[in-house]
């Protein structure tokens, strides 16, 4: 049986590797570090600090959120 397609944020998973040279691990973990924060807050530092597009700063963004809520 196939796996099932990555769906959600984590779709854009392998093209921020590959664009920004970083695995995931770094993006979550310095989204991390910034917390608490507002997410749009932290879209904005992933894209004026490190040159991120809007839509992998907010997958980015948005998997860490996702991820905190359940803790």
């Amino acid at each position: 049986m196939a796996d099932a397609p990555v769906k959600g944020p984590a779709s854009y998973f392998p093209s921020i590797e590959q664009k920004y040279g970083q695995p995931i691990s770094h993006w979550q973990d310095l989204v991390r570090s910034r917390l608490p924060a507002r997410h749009m807050e932290l879209v904005t530092m992933l894209k004026q600090d490190h040159g991120m597009g809007h839509g992998h700063a907010n997958a980015v963004v948005a998997h860490v959120l996702g991820s905190a809520k359940g803790l």
